[in-house]
């Protein structure tokens, strides 16, 4: 009886508590631990799993293990940047699991992103999150060389790249490191030519970061670093620049400027208000350094629906002056950018892209660099000591108790009649300026699959519009200057009187200038076609138009490129690969008739270690031949609107009219006219390997290319008959034409190894490009054959060959004859290249390269060491093969010049011998400071650019706080720079010093 009685109640509260056992079974959680990987079996870190039964999500640790507890047969989403998205379910046996990422390779290219696997050989890419990682930097493109063959400041050596922000004709400053995702380099015809004319010189396309399908995810960086002078220019004092002027003097046959008591008077330092001696570059001055600070915060997230990105970001820049107005200096940048993506349906998405920049810079009115590059130290004192003048000197106290301007209360400002305006006054007195710029861009994208009518089918439509403005508003300031009268009457100097130059004033009027704007409305629509068959066959083509116009503040004519495209791609398995592109090309630089080009080109692509005979080769990953050809047109080199129209002016004052009642005017022609002027091309080859072995232990790429660049226009007056021009009146009917032609060489290579030793993840990346150029055709008639540019480098260096210094008047008159001034024993003598006794410039030979669009070869090292929560960063650059000429105003040096310390060992009778710097004059010195090889340096170098010093906290640190990840880390940049002619390298004249920067950041995830 009890045993049925219990049954019962057994019963009833089985069926009484059946659906709470039934819901407890089917949210059932287990705790999951594992470890995400990547394919080369690194660990993932920050990479987020996401539940998507109750949306539990947790991030991998700095070894890339996680652990959280979710419902059985719950699907688990794991998201990583830079690695495809992958799913797996969890079962009741998933306690342990180990997940391997995939590298997301997809690589934006023109108008569509492709694997990795599939590029063709002339595209580079880097994803910046990585490296930002290990290596914090402010400017978008900062130290990529060290990553990217090919890129050193320009692309294979063709200047006026074109940079692309989300498809947009952007500055490459509008978008910080932090905001991007990918940075693609376009570098051959095949890989630019749907952009146009304007591409025709490469493209940089700077993807930024989009949102994710994930609970949203906030992180933040904070940044506070120092930037420390590295090298100052050193410039004579005020005694050794009088008795070095005094030097000239005697040089030039004249008396001494400065007696011997006067150079002992400034040299003694006793009063230097009275003896000037002043150095710009003091502790009086400057500062010991300049402070810079960074923050932003980053958020993401997103569902199915919407997933939007957002970031603001914070940075302000000090100055290194330290007096006046300037104390005040700084710059500051506040930037907020958001991108969302939408689907609308399962046909439509949208995304929208803003970015609003607010840049504000506050200066002083005045130069300070510049003038401590050209002011003599004793051109006058820079302060007055006002307890120093004369207490009898009543007129002197009137003027101090008049002044509006007496400096920190016990100084008047220094000066003379030819000083009105000098850099310290108007830094104390002469007001201040500030610098206003914004930025507002928006640009929005919409996405239509058209399967409905053909599978495949979709369209993408982008639409943006651009504006920026800027101008300078300032108080400018009116003041007096001082200039004393001294005496010692009294057993000691003091003020005897004072002669002031100007008045005080301050209007309170602000004074705008400089005001200038950009608009840029871009636009580009396309039909994309993708289609699978069977056996491995993949085909897919674009339709597109493309265009863009900027208008820019006093500038007539918009800066525009239009062209449509076509795209048309095949790929059998991966093996082999077949790409044509056609461009048909619009610009209005050119007369009807000749407005409209096609650029055409062809790529092709060959898998071959996917070849039987070399398929079962363990050593050997991966091995892709490819090679591109085509011709490109281009309107860059055009420099303006209208160059195929003759022109004619009128000039006042000239001796005939060609005008009834215009007795006093002439017309001119100035140029000729020319119809078929039209575009410069081109045309190149390039060819492609890359490489993988021992399990991807070591990945090279590498491109080789050789293009030809015809048609550059000209005004060639060798080509036409001499009546065709004359100087006066000055006329010409001289056309341009297509003529000019430049040839260009080289190869670039990325290698990289990988390998863990140990406990220790190693990575080193080396990079390099080389390349040459040449000027292929030339209009030139030179008298010499060894003065023609053509078969000479595009960047050649011309000027003269030295042999020494003149010795003295006899070894004057038994040289050729050089007609570039006077000419004085410790002149510079040049050689006699043509053997006719005078030198002019018919001796001009060729010297070197310049290397003005970049040394011949350049490259970077980037190098990472790994080791549980520590990571080292170093990065290193270097160029050789390039030259530069000495010919700024720290070496040459004449008349009434700031003498630097080059001047120490200048030419004299008595030390002619050892002498490395030609003769000091008062005068002009044409003959000596004039391009030769007396002046050449080379500009062969290797910089180490960054090195840093990261840590992340272990999870287990943070795990009971609302923070996901937490790091610090430690760098310095612009360190060292190893090279023969360091000193020169490290100095900046007339501008602000080169500095090294020194960093502490704190990043976080929440």
């Amino acid at each position: 009886m009890r045993y049925i009685q219990l049954k019962k109640v057994l019963c009833f509260l089985i069926i009484a508590f059946s659906p709470t056992i039934i819901l407890a079974q089917v949210v059932r959680k287990i705790d999951v631990n594992g470890i995400v990987r990547s394919a080369e079996g690194k660990p993932v870190t920050g990479a987020t799993l996401v539940s998507e039964k109750d949306s539990i999500s947790t991030t991998t640790d700095a070894t890339g293990k996680f652990s959280l507890n979710v419902p059985v047969d719950s699907k688990l989403s794991i998201n990583a940047t830079g690695y495809n998205t992958k799913s797996v379910v969890v079962t009741p046996q998933s306690n342990e699991i180990s997940l391997v990422l995939d590298k997301d390779q997809s690589v934006q290219v023109a108008f569509k992103k492709v694997q990795e696997r599939d590029l063709l050989g002339d595209v580079s890419y880097v994803n910046i999150p990585e490296i930002l990682a290990k290596n914090y930097t402010t400017y978008s493109l900062d130290g990529l060389q060290a990553f990217v063959g090919g890129f050193n400041g320009n692309i294979w050596g063709s200047g006026g790249y074109l940079v692309l922000v989300d498809g947009i004709p952007r500055d490459a400053t509008s978008i910080l490191p932090v905001e991007i995702e990918q940075v693609s380099f376009l570098k051959g015809v095949a890989a630019v030519a749907l952009y146009g004319s304007r591409a025709a010189k490469g493209v940089i396309y700077i993807t930024s970061k989009k949102g994710v399908v994930q609970k949203q995810q906030i992180s933040t960086r904070i940044d506070a670093g120092i930037n420390l002078v590295k090298r100052f220019p050193k410039y004579l004092g005020s005694a050794e620049y009088m008795h070095y002027y005094n030097q000239a003097r005697a040089n030039d046959g004249l008396s001494p400027s400065y007696s011997d008591e006067t150079i002992y008077n400034y040299s003694s330092g006793s009063n230097p208000y009275r003896y000037a001696n002043v150095d710009y570059y003091s502790s009086d001055y400057l500062k010991d350094f300049a402070t810079r600070y960074d923050a932003n915060v980053e958020i993401k997230g997103g569902n199915k629906r919407a997933q939007y990105y957002t970031v603001v970001n914070f940075s302000n820049t000090g100055d290194l002056l330290n007096f006046g107005e300037a104390k005040n200096n700084n710059t500051n940048r506040f930037n907020v950018r958001g991108n969302v993506d939408l689907k609308i349906n399962d046909n439509i998405s949208a995304t929208i892209g803003t970015n609003a920049i607010y840049y504000n810079g506050r200066g002083v009115n005045t130069n300070y660099w510049g003038s401590a590059a050209t002011t003599r130290p004793n051109r006058f004192t820079p302060l007055l000591p006002i307890d120093m003048i004369e207490e009898s000197d009543d007129a002197s106290q009137a003027m101090v108790n008049n002044s509006n301007y007496v400096i920190d209360g016990k100084y008047l400002l220094g000066g003379t009649q030819l000083d009105l305006n000098n850099s310290f006054a108007a830094i104390y007195a002469g007001g201040y300026s500030t610098y206003t710029n914004r930025q507002f861009q928006f640009n929005t994208g919409v996405d239509a699959k058209l399967n409905s009518l053909l599978d495949g089918l979709s369209f993408h439509t982008d639409f943006a519009v651009d504006y920026e403005t800027s101008y300078n508003q300032a108080y400018n300031n009116t003041y007096a200057v001082y200039e004393a009268a001294w005496n010692t009457y009294a057993g000691f100097d003091q003020i005897t009187s004072l002669t002031k130059f100007g008045d005080d004033a301050k209007s309170g009027v602000q004074n705008i200038s400089n005001s200038a704007y950009k608009q840029t409305i871009a636009f580009s629509g396309q039909f994309d076609y993708v289609k699978k068959m069977d056996g491995g066959h993949n085909f897919s083509a674009m339709l597109i138009a493309n265009g863009y116009q900027q208008s820019l503040s006093e500038v007539y004519h918009r800066v525009s490129n239009a062209n449509l495209g076509l795209n048309l791609s095949y790929n059998y398995a991966g093996k082999f690969y077949a790409e044509f592109n056609e461009a048909l090309v619009h610009s209005a630089k050119f007369a009807e008739g000749e407005r409209l080009a096609t650029s055409p080109t062809l790529s092709f692509g060959w898998r071959i270690s996917e070849e039987n005979f070399l398929k079962n080769w363990s050593a050997l990953d991966n091995l892709k031949l490819t090679v591109s050809a085509g011709i490109l047109n281009s309107d860059l080199d055009v420099s303006n609107y209208y160059l195929y129209q003759s022109i004619y002016t009128q000039t006042e004052g000239a001796w005939f009219s060609w005008r009834d009642g215009s007795l006093n005017r002439s017309t001119d022609s100035r140029r000729g006219e020319n119809l078929e002027l039209s575009y410069v091309t081109r045309n190149e080859f390039n060819a492609g390997i890359e490489a993988s072995f021992l399990k991807k232990l070591i990945t090279f790429n590498g491109t080789f290319f050789v293009n030809k660049i015809k048609g550059n226009p000209i005004q060639a007056s060798v080509l036409y008959p001499n009546y065709f021009t004359t100087g006066f009146p000055n006329t010409s009917f001289i056309p341009y034409i297509n003529y000019n032609n430049d040839e260009r060489i080289g190869f670039d290579f990325n290698v990289r190894v990988n390998k863990r030793v140990g406990q220790v993840d190693l990575a080193l990346g080396i990079t390099g490009n080389y390349y040459d150029t040449k000027a292929a055709k030339r209009a030139e008639q030179f008298e010499d054959d060894y003065q023609n540019r053509q078969g000479k480098p595009l960047d050649a260096l011309w000027g003269l060959k030295n042999e020494g210094f003149f010795m003295d008047e006899l070894d004057i008159a038994n040289h050729a004859s050089q007609t570039f001034g006077q000419v004085k024993p410790g002149d510079i003598k040049y050689t006699d290249q043509n053997g006719d006794g005078v030198i002019n410039s018919q001796d001009e030979v060729y010297l070197g390269k310049a290397g003005w669009s970049g040394a011949p070869f350049t490259g970077g090292l980037n190098f990472t060491a790994k080791w549980k929560s520590l990571t080292f960063f170093a990065l290193a650059t270097a160029q050789f093969g390039a030259y530069g000429m000495k010919n700024n105003s720290y070496y040459w040096i004449d008349g009434e010049d700031k003498y630097s310390v080059m001047v120490r060992n200048s030419w004299t009778v008595e030390n002619q011998a050892t002498a490395t710097y030609p003769r000091l004059t008062t005068n002009t010195s044409d003959n000596n400071y004039r391009s030769s090889d007396f002046w050449i340096y080379s500009t062969n170098r290797v910089d180490l650019a960054n090195i840093q010093i990261s840590y992340d906290f272990p999870k287990k640190m943070i795990q009971n706080s609302f923070i996901n990840e937490l790091g610090v880390y430690i760098n310095g940049s612009n360190l060292l720079t190893i090279s023969p002619e360091r000193e020169f390298m490290e100095l900046n004249i007339g501008g602000t010093p080169q500095t090294r920067f020194f960093n502490l950041g704190v990043k976080a995830l929440f």
